[in-house]
């Protein structure tokens, strides 16, 4: 960026994914490749960010841990910096954004939460109200919008009506170091270092595990059931990912055994995937999906939603991992059946597109990023 410096408003700056992940590296490349100051209003950053010098971070509160409870008051705290520079926003984080950086559109979808407790749905579709609300302002007063995907642009142009000159897809980029085809001897290394079992292939699910099931376990686990059901069935399933109903999954995978393992959060995804035989993502929305993104970096087959943004990147000879849209306990079953039928021949399609995507870095998009923020500047200055 040659132009003034910068705030950006976001809930979190970390390593571990999704918009996170987008976020932390931006400001990155923003105080490490740029060598600019940078102000983050944020309820959580990871270092070595947070003690960066170029990094002037302004502490917001999210009481009891709650993204409802925090939202409003990181809205107002970044109103509070809008003379600062210019002003970039996640989504509907603060309405005064130039700039609105769209990771996941709430018009386009509803929490999945019919089998939750009622006071977990209730609050579900008050914040979800709430959130559509700050969403449709800020992408309606920001001066350029840029989202994550296609599907993510076009959606936000046909249900919230902004012009199509105001909306750019920036697609998010790699840590090549981390996210990198390996080796048999690596993968067996860390295979061991897991403790999985080496004479069984594993797949892994990595997403969130809360009363709302927009990612889809619940879809993935009754197929896996069904799947397990046969003998020759012989992949075993880890689940990577928090959240409320985390204790109801692992009842619920009780009686698979070993088959499947709910083992929680991690930070250690790059030794996962090196580890993994197959990524399955049966979401049920998703404006892009980073895990699967990373999957392929390294090589590893990952099924995905149509619905998903990750999916219109898809090469026409790996359609057959793109499930149908809602995903289907028998579509998803079918399509594991063919996957295990033909496991080298689909890694090895899977491998000249994984290094397509391996070959965009984080600083690749952050270049991109960092030009649509000079020319939201220059319009400004006008």
């Amino acid at each position: 960026m040659t132009g003034p410096d910068c705030v950006i408003v976001a809930g979190d700056f970390t390593p571990w994914g999704g918009m996170d992940k987008a976020n932390y590296e931006f400001a990155r490349y923003v105080t490490g490749t740029l060598g600019k100051r940078l102000t983050i209003v944020a309820h959580r950053v990871a270092a070595p960010l947070d003690t960066n010098p170029l990094v002037s971070w302004h502490r917001v509160p999210r009481p009891l841990g709650m993204h409802a409870l925090g939202a409003p008051i990181l809205a107002r705290a970044g109103r509070r910096f809008r003379n600062r520079g210019v002003l970039i926003s996640n989504g509907g984080n603060c309405r005064d954004a130039a700039l609105t950086w769209v990771h996941a559109v709430h018009a386009a979808w509803e929490p999945d939460v019919d089998a939750a407790p009622p006071t977990v749905r209730v609050r579900a579709r008050l914040q979800k109200a709430r959130a559509r609300r700050a969403e449709a302002a800020a992408v309606r007063a920001a001066r350029l919008v840029v989202t994550n995907s296609n599907r993510a642009r076009m959606q936000l142009i046909e249900r919230l009506g902004v012009s199509e000159s105001s909306v750019v897809t920036v697609y998010y980029g790699n840590d090549a170091s981390l996210f990198r085809p390996v080796a048999s001897a690596e993968r067996s290394a860390a295979r061991r270092s897991l403790g999985w079992d080496e004479h069984r292939r594993t797949a892994i699910f990595i997403g969130a595990l809360g009363h709302d099931r927009s990612k889809g376990f619940d879809v993935l686990l009754e197929a896996w059931k069904r799947l397990s059901r046969e003998a020759e069935w012989d992949v075993d399933l880890v689940a990577i990912g928090d959240g409320a109903a985390v204790a109801h999954w692992r009842r619920e995978a009780e009686t698979l055994g070993s088959r499947v393992r709910i083992e929680g959060f991690r930070t250690d995804i790059p030794m996962v995937l090196r580890a993994a035989d197959l990524l399955i993502s049966p979401t049920r929305y998703d404006a892009y999906g980073l895990a699967v993104h990373e999957a392929m970096c390294c090589g590893i087959p990952a099924f995905v939603t149509r619905c998903a943004g990750v999916a219109e990147r898809y090469p026409s000879n790996l359609r057959e991992l793109l499930l149908d849209d809602p995903p289907s306990v028998d579509d998803l079953a079918a399509r594991l059946v063919a996957w295990r039928s033909d496991v080298s021949a689909i890694r090895e399609r899977v491998r000249t597109f994984g290094t397509e995507l391996h070959r965009r870095t984080w600083a690749d998009m952050s270049r991109e990023l960092a030009a649509l923020v000079d020319r939201v500047a220059t319009e400004i200055a006008r």
